[in-house]
């Protein structure tokens, strides 16, 4: 879905910002709420490495219906009642029997209300129990001979499928628009239909509206036509889809035109956000040619639209040519300035067009070949238009979200049929892992054959449904290659290598040696091992020094192979001399987590040499782990001679796990850095050093503001973390004056600057006057993104509050947990999540017996398992807590002093 839990590396992902689009709305996936803590805990069913399964209570296999036969047409004529959400009209359904002598009909069909049922014009008995209708056959069917199903029925203020969306007492300049969201299993609550991917038909929607409004769907717009105050649009889908790619949107919106190859390209918003539309939509034309090219196949719908719709519950939905999008992608010149994610978002609902519409799953247990390839043209897109190394780059984080998801939540195959609701498996492992996977292909194959593969995959099933093997057998056929050992490894069980690499040089010998452990790997009572991968790594070994007089640029690389598949292995290479670096997986093409047990003088060189960005990362992160002022030191130079932002980002984040002072020094020059995600890591990196001299360096940027709303954001979030420590000497009523100004007088695009105020504000967690102005923000009224930021903060500044502003805090979330909006509850489930009474549990409880959303009630469970293990985080924990931070902080001021003195000692020696 499109788009967004949401990737989509050796360290853990850190938690995402709320204001971050990419994050919030990654398609359908909201578990980036409970996936930023680190405080997962341990749940029922763990298995033996204490992971929970994925596999909760209620899981159970689920498989596609049998068909009665293929359904060839669905006709939807409906009238829209906007002003009591409501609607009524007539869904046609033909279908061709697949056999002779059925007798009854079963169609998916929730809180409907059916009025009457014909086929052929006959009046049919029916039996309906609210979830599926029962069609009693006047005459059992004939094989071949097609029936038209014709259903009367009127929907009233429905709950999911379709939503009304229109101005209140609390919002009133909110839109007035209708639309639909059919993913996974929502169609059968706005229209009765045989609701699962295996079935593919034409659509036609024709649909009365306000004459003021304009409505969108699927396919051409055959007809449009007047009648009265009315006005009746006609659209027609003729290439076969599944149901819930079906889609109808309406509303007042302006429309820009674009075209690619003579076919329209649409962008429809609400009037007003015209130049926000191109800005955030515009380079939709050049991926169109891309994904054409790069698929191999033309895009294959008469028209591509992309609607941007309020209150949206997702990121965006990929129904077939027309692509719905939460209208909080839409970004303004300043966000412009480094934020990609709609971009991205923009990419990813475009790939599905190809995979996932044209392509379809044939079951929901095959969705990463949908999810995973959208994923990927993320990366394939990011590759075309920023380069190789930014590719890489959001590669690695792509990695990160679902390696930080298999540590901290559950590991599970990335094909299973074994769940309770499909949307369960629309998690990190389905889009960010199944992105690697395709890399991984990608890699395996070479560029070349890659995309040989993906054409004869798309253009072998183009309108009709797979399963992976379908992907398997695209690749044999096109390149002779079977990619089942690398299916079995990564796709039909969970996990991934974790490796542990250390190397030794034999002078006398010349022979380099490198040991290779497979730390995941478990030794089974029988004393066989398990969990073990089999896989060929390239290893390069890399010289930098003098050649000619000149300095080699870029290095030379000696590559050699070796197939990894035991426990612990040692290589030795032969080498004409001592290599300044050795790159383990080179290109880093294999999705893994390794730790480099390295000497420092090597890992110095793949820092500055290396010419793989994500092995100069790799290098960067084992030095800040060996710490010591040389590591400082080297880490503060290469920051300010690497020429890619995304290794000084990760340069920033290390150097402030090393506990001296000097890291301290060397961070500010991040500061001034031309790039914001660098400012940005920047400040989140001296925010983690709890000192006077860190709040004064980001008190001024909180002040003044920054160019990027994300920099200024952080700034001001810091300030808040920096506030509340005990190492930090500050007082509280000029910190809660500043924030008091930003919420008054920084509103701007989608709240992030205002959200860093609350974000610093939840930190302040012994403050009443911080929890009463977060609470001042939760009320109904506020602009929808800065209070839900308000609603989750409840739950973190909970933690130092007394007995009775936590009660204030529950009666507060215990009122929220009522409504209906799916991001309200996911934002009460987040906060509750991270508190630590039982009091929470009831409430948590209550809210997932009632919701009818399935990824609510699976948070909410899961939360309910984390409330419990912090109910048992007591005051004393705390108190050792802090006592602990002062002895760190106490001990770095020490080592910061002998690292001196021996730098000292050093250089008078010599």
């Amino acid at each position: 879905m499109g788009a967004k839990p949401p990737t989509r590396g050796s360290t853990p992902a850190p938690r995402p910002n709320h204001n971050d689009y990419r994050y919030i709305f990654r398609e359908q996936i909201c578990w980036f709420f409970l996936m930023g803590h680190s405080s997962m805990t341990k749940f029922y069913f763990d298995d033996e490495n204490g992971r929970r399964s994925f596999e909760l209570p209620g899981a159970k296999p689920h498989y596609n219906p049998d068909r009665p036969g293929q359904v060839e047409h669905i006709f939807l004529d409906l009238t829209l009642d906007i002003p009591n959400q409501s609607y009524q009209g007539t869904c046609k359904i033909r279908l061709n029997p697949i056999r002779n002598d059925i007798d009854r009909l079963t169609l998916d069909a929730v809180s409907l209300d059916i009025q009457s049922v014909k086929i052929n014009e006959t009046v049919q008995a029916f039996d309906y129990d609210g979830e599926q209708l029962h069609v009693r056959l006047e005459q059992p069917t004939q094989a071949g001979q097609p029936l038209e199903l014709a259903i009367a029925y009127r929907v009233e203020k429905p709950q999911r499928g379709i939503y009304f969306i229109t101005p209140d007492k609390h919002y009133p300049n909110k839109p007035t628009q209708v639309w639909t969201q059919g993913e996974d299993e929502d169609s059968r609550f706005w229209f009765p239909c045989f609701d699962y991917p295996g079935q593919l038909a034409t659509s036609e929607i024709r649909v009365r509206v306000p004459k003021q409004f304009i409505a969108i769907s699927n396919g051409e717009l055959i007809q449009t036509e007047v009648d009265g105050n009315d006005k009746i649009f006609h659209w027609s889908q003729k290439e076969v889809h599944p149901t819930y790619l079906m889609t109808l949107a309406v509303g007042d919106f302006a429309e820009l035109q674009d075209e690619w190859n003579g076919k329209p390209v649409t962008y429809y918003v609400e009037k007003g956000k015209e130049k926000e539309a191109r800005l955030s939509m515009g380079k939709t034309p050049r991926m169109i040619a891309f994904f054409s090219e790069k698929f191999g196949y033309p895009y294959p719908y008469p028209k591509y639209a992309q609607v941007c719709v309020d209150d949206f519950i997702f990121g965006g939905m990929e129904n077939t040519s027309t692509t719905l999008l939460t209208d909080r992608c839409l970004i303004d010149d300043r966000a412009a300035l480094d934020n990609r994610s709609t971009e991205s978002l923009v990419a990813h609902e475009l790939a599905h067009q190809w995979f996932g519409d044209l392509v379809v799953i044939k079951h929901w247990s095959h969705a990463w070949l949908k999810e995973g390839m959208a994923s990927y043209s993320e990366v394939m897109w990011t590759e075309h238009e920023y380069g190789p190394e930014d590719a890489a780059y959001y590669r690695l984080n792509e990695a990160r979200n679902y390696l930080d998801e298999d540590a901290s939540r559950y590991r599970r195959p990335i094909v299973t049929h074994v769940y309770r609701e499909a949307i369960e498996l629309y998690d990190r492992h389905l889009y960010e892992k199944g992105a690697c996977v395709y890399h991984m292909i990608r890699a395996e194959l070479g560029d070349a054959l890659f995309l040989k593969a993906i054409a004869t995959f798309v253009n072998d099933n183009a309108h009709k449904t797979v399963e992976t093997v379908d992907l398997l057998r695209a690749i044999e056929k096109s390149t002779g290659r079977n990619l089942l050992f690398l299916f079995d490894q990564y796709v039909f069980r969970g996990g991934h290598p974790d490796y542990k690499v250390a190397y030794s040089w034999d002078g006398d010998s010349h022979l380099a040696k490198l040991t290779v452990t497979q730390n995941q790997a478990k030794e089974n009572k029988n004393g066989s091992r398990s969990e073990l991968f089999n896989l060929k790594i390239p290893i390069a070994f890399g010289y930098v020094g003098e050649k000619g007089g000149e300095k080699r640029n870029p290095p030379l690389l000696k590559t050699f192979t070796v197939r990894i598949h035991e426990r612990e292995q040692s290589f030795y290479f032969p080498l004409e001399k001592k290599p300044d670096f050795i790159s383990f997986d080179a290109g880093n093409h294999t999705l893994k987590t390794v730790s480099l047990e390295y000497p420092v003088p090597e890992l110095k060189a793949q820092l500055q040499h290396d010419p793989d960005p994500l092995s100069r990362i790799s290098a960067t992160e084992a030095l800040a782990k060996k710490g010591g002022l040389e590591a400082v030191k080297t880490l503060s130079e290469v920051l300010q001679q690497e020429p890619f932002w995304g290794v000084r980002v990760e340069i920033v984040k290390n150097l402030a796990k090393i506990k001296l002072d000097q890291a301290f020094e060397g961070l500010l020059a991040g500061l001034e850095d031309d790039d914001a995600r660098v400012r940005r890591a920047t400040i989140e990196a001296l925010a983690a050093i709890k000192t006077n001299d860190s709040y004064k360096v980001l008190k001024p940027i909180a002040e003044k503001g920054d160019p990027s709303y994300y920099v200024e954001a952080a700034a001001i979030r810091a300030l808040g973390s920096l506030a509340a420590s005990n190492l930090v000497e500050t007082k509280e009523e000029k910190t809660l004056k500043l924030l008091k100004s930003v919420l008054k007088e920084r509103q701007g695009w989608n709240e992030v600057v205002r959200s860093g105020a609350i974000a610093a504000l939840s930190q302040m967690k012994t403050s009443e006057n911080a929890l009463n102005l977060i609470l001042e923000y939760t009320e109904p009224g506020i602009p929808q993104a800065l209070r839900l930021e308000a609603i989750r903060a409840l739950g973190t500044v909970s933690t130092g509050q007394t007995a009775v502003n936590l009660e204030r805090i529950l009666d507060r979330l215990t009122e929220f947990s009522r409504e209906s909006f799916f991001l309200t509850q996911v934002s009460v489930v987040n906060a509750l999540g991270q508190m630590e009474t039982p009091k929470a549990i009831g409430i948590l409880q209550s809210l997932a017996d009632q919701t009818p959303d399935g990824r609510v009630r699976r948070i909410a469970e899961e939360a309910v398992q984390r409330v419990q293990r912090n109910v048992g985080t007591d005051k004393a924990v705390k108190q050792l807590r802090e006592e602990l931070d002062q002895l760190k902080k106490e001990n770095q001021e020490l080592k910061s002093r002998l690292e001196n003195l021996e730098a000292k000692a050093k250089g008078a020696s010599s």
